[in-house]
């Protein structure tokens, strides 16, 4: 368990808590939500320590012992791998050290024989016999292979080094696990097994992430991060989306009667609870939604983006059409034989291991890389528009505001127009006079989306697009995709946006392509393709 009291923090005038009292309990896992600049980082800082509020106080009943997934992937480049797992049990890990210290010297005395047994008794006692073992199948279930567990964590790449770090703070089964944005960087296997460890986790998990999958299927309460207060909701992130949102249009219906809401919210609480699966985390969910009232509820002060795709010119039968194409990045081959044809209506998602080969494919159908075979065609009725993970290059004209940085995508100049476009984007007032090279990743995101908008492309190709936007931008852009009539390739990490949004899986490997027309879901459930992809990645 882990509490706060009272606590509050400031930068200056700007107030980013205010005397937050929470509890956390054991056997629960909460996501902390918040919009984007809320605190929510900040606030795990403090409870781990690493940062000191202003007023107010952080408590942890003695002798538990917290962990925290780090971000500094450099940290620990002179150590092994599996020694870097074992060191987020600190106390365990320094047992460890000092025993070897002892048995390594060349004049070991009685003195030393007395501390050796001390040392041994708490090793046993922290399990440390099993430490290697457990290290081991942490970092096989992250999907870091055991030819690796012994190199340096220097030799590894940097999605690797991130799933050390998080083998790192799920080791040794801590009282209080605090993680942020977890998901970064895993794909959907090391997803899956990560939901999978910590529905099965007994004691308290506090989460920060933007997947809402990952939030849905670990969570059973939401800490709310609104209004510099935290608000605790029972329920996993869709129900407290969907129910803020319920009681927000039954505010705005002046006319509907109290008993009216009343019977409306309990029929969408029955719905909700009806849906859970058979997991710890949802059915402790359902005895809680059952416990609700109105009261309980109540609406977000987030706003969400307007996003809407529309194409003013009806593609023909002839889209794109791929054939045998191949790219290598410094001799090694990213993807080989890649050969496919859009169809109409067709929203595929672009998936695979290695993180450059979606980048590498829509930059060579943009003309922005050569591949090494192959050839593409894009039909002639085709005006694809284009979302590149990488966008800072759109924004080095520093001189711009973002009014005129907006004006050069549209056809339709006048400023009224392009203020009311950037205000439905959230950039109302004064921030549409903002420079362009001082925008957030996230507000540089919610540009380039209003740049393709504008262009009314009739095939969108976006790589990675909700990165760095918040839960509500990616709640919006979610369903204008979901929503869009024409064709789409895309490439994306969060679960749920390629589940709701594809109906086609290509997965992209070192030894050639796995083309489906199904869901997400259903892909990486198929134990047929499980085989396959195993097959094609060198793994079985």
């Amino acid at each position: 368990m882990i509490s706060t009291t009272n606590v509050s923090l400031r930068y200056g005038k700007r107030i980013l808590f205010e005397d937050v009292t929470a509890k956390f309990l054991p056997g629960n896992c909460y996501g902390l939500i918040g919009a984007n600049g809320a605190g929510k980082s900040t606030f795990l800082k403090i409870l781990s320590g690493e940062l000191e509020p202003n007023t107010g106080s952080v408590e942890m009943p003695a002798g538990q012992r917290l962990a925290v997934l780090k971000q500094n992937q450099f940290a620990y480049d002179e150590q092994p791998v599996l020694q870097t797992v074992i060191q987020g049990h600190q106390r365990l890990y320094a047992v460890m050290q000092e025993k070897d210290a002892l048995y390594a010297k060349a004049d070991f005395s009685d003195a030393d024989g007395e501390r050796a047994a001390e040392l041994e008794g708490e090793f046993a006692d922290l399990e440390g016999w099993n430490a290697e073992y457990e290290a081991a199948e942490l970092l096989s279930g992250l999907g870091i292979v055991e030819d690796k567990h012994h190199s340096l964590m220097a030799d590894l790449g940097a999605s690797e080094k991130v799933r050390v770090l998080l083998a790192q703070a799920l080791f040794g089964n801590p009282d209080v696990l605090l993680l942020d944005e977890p998901t970064n960087n895993l794909d959907a296997e090391s997803v899956l097994w990560l939901e999978n460890f910590l529905d099965s986790f007994q004691n308290t998990v506090i989460v920060v992430s933007h997947d809402r999958h990952f939030l849905d299927a670990v969570c059973n309460y939401m800490a709310d991060l609104d209004f510099g207060k935290i608000t605790m909701y029972p329920g996993n992130y869709s129900f407290w989306y969907e129910s803020s949102q319920l009681v927000l249009r039954q505010r705005q219906d002046a006319n509907k009667k109290t008993e009216d809401r009343r019977k409306e919210l309990e029929e969408f609480v029955r719905r909700f609870s009806a849906n859970a699966s058979k997991s710890k985390q949802a059915t402790s969910r359902q005895k809680l939604l059952q416990k609700l009232t109105l009261e309980d509820i109540k609406p977000s002060s987030r706003r969400y983006p307007y996003i809407a795709f529309k194409s003013e010119r009806e593609p023909g039968n002839q889209l794109l059409s791929v054939e045998n194409l191949s790219a290598k990045v410094d001799g090694q081959t990213v993807f080989k034989n890649v050969s496919f044809t859009l169809d109409k209506k067709d929203k595929v998602a672009i998936v695979g291991r290695d993180d450059r080969a979606a980048s590498l494919l829509f930059d060579i159908l943009f003309g922005e890389a050569t591949p090494a075979t192959g050839e593409f065609k894009w039909g002639t009725t085709i005006t694809p528009s284009y979302f590149p993970k990488e966008n800072n290059n759109f924004f080095q004209s520093g001189e711009l505001n973002l009014v005129d940085w907006l004006r050069q995508y549209s056809e339709e100049k006048d400023e009224s127009f392009i203020r009311g476009f950037l205000g439905r984007m959230l950039f109302s007032g004064e921030e549409s006079q903002k420079k362009s090279n001082v925008l957030s990743g996230g507000e540089k995101v919610r540009c380039m989306l209003s740049k393709m908008m504008l262009q009314s492309g009739n095939v969108l190709v976006l790589d990675d697009p909700t990165n760095h936007l918040d839960l509500e931008s990616i709640t919006a852009l979610n369903n204008a995709l979901r929503d869009y009539p024409g064709s789409l390739l895309f490439a994306s990490h969060d679960l749920q946006f390629i589940e709701t949004v594809a109906n086609r899986i290509i997965e992209l490997t070192p030894d050639g392509i796995l083309d489906r027309r199904m869901n997400y879901e259903e892909y990486l459930a198929d134990e047929t393709l499980k085989s396959q992809r195993q097959k094609m990645y060198k793994l079985a």
